[in-house]
Formats: C-alpha cells, structure tokens, sequence
C-alpha cells in the first residue's frame, strides 16, 4: 500500500535549518518540480550530484513533504470551492473531523484560534455535493455552528515559498 503524501499532521514539527542555497533550491521546486537536477545545480551553482544529495536530504528532513501535480478543479470536476468554518463546543468533536480527511471533497484542515474552531478547504462538484458534505458534518455531535463561504475566483493558490 503506498504511503499517504497528505498525512493529517498530529503535531508541528521543528523548523528546519535551511541555508541560502536549501532556500533557493526550494523556491525553484515550489514554481516547478519538474525541473533536472541538472537544471537546479547550474542555477545554484553546484554539481548535480551535490544538488541530488540536498534535495534527497530536504525530502528526509521533511522541508519538502511530496512531489504533487496540481490539479484544476474545474477540468477535474469539482468546480465549487468552498471555506467551511466551524465552531465546536468540545475537542472530541475537532478530533472527529481530523477523521473526515479521508473524505476526497476536503483538501485543507486548519485549526485556528478566534471566533471558529476549525476552516476546512472543500472542493465538490456543485452546491448538492456541498450541502451533502455539509450534512455528514451536522450529524456529528458538538457543533455549536458552520459557516460556509463560496469561493466566486481563485487568483492566487500556492504552497509556502521559503524566506
């Protein structure tokens, strides 16, 4: 069975001590992992060899977590993306939906301090796949409420860039 490349992190983990050239290797993978490593060596300076031996060493350290496609919702069909903001009265009920992440419609769960306990990114299909998922997460028990925002446009979507 192969490994999940999205676990449901349990904790944070520590900062990772990165130089000048593990940065710039990083920002050069997060615009396109595509890339040799013998087009990064000649764009950090290194042999390729010496390249293959940070990236390898990045991925083992956790700095680089998955090698992804990014995929377009709308061509994939799942077209609405949605924030669904909830308010749980107690942390057995938060744990129960870090058990939701084996659903496909939701990409994102964040724990967050203010005014909502937890913002799930969704992507469905349409409003009746929404309000289905929506449903599985009423049913469970310790919701003091949910807000759900549509996202209209997408103009900007990426991962953290290195400082």
């Amino acid at each position: 069975m192969q490994e999940d490349p999205y676990p449901v992190r349990k904790t944070r983990g520590d900062q990772t001590q990165l130089d000048a050239i593990d940065r710039k290797l990083l920002s050069l993978l997060a615009r396109n992992a595509e890339l040799s490593y013998n087009e990064l060596s000649q764009q950090v300076h290194l042999s390729a060899p010496a390249v293959h031996e940070r990236v390898k060493r990045l991925k083992s350290r956790g700095a680089i977590r998955a090698t992804v496609a990014l995929l377009d919702g709308l061509k994939v069909g799942r077209a609405l993306l949605a924030f669904v903001h909830l308010e749980t009265s107690n942390w057995e009920t938060t744990r129960r939906v870090l058990e939701m992440s084996a659903f496909p419609e939701i990409e994102e769960i964040h724990t967050v301090a203010g005014d909502t306990a937890m913002i799930l990114k969704v992507r469905t299909e349409n409003s009746a796949a929404l309000e289905n998922m929506l449903g599985k997460l009423h049913r469970l028990e310790g919701f003091k409420g949910v807000k759900t925002f549509i996202a209209l446009g997408t103009y900007l979507e990426r991962g953290p860039l290195p400082v």
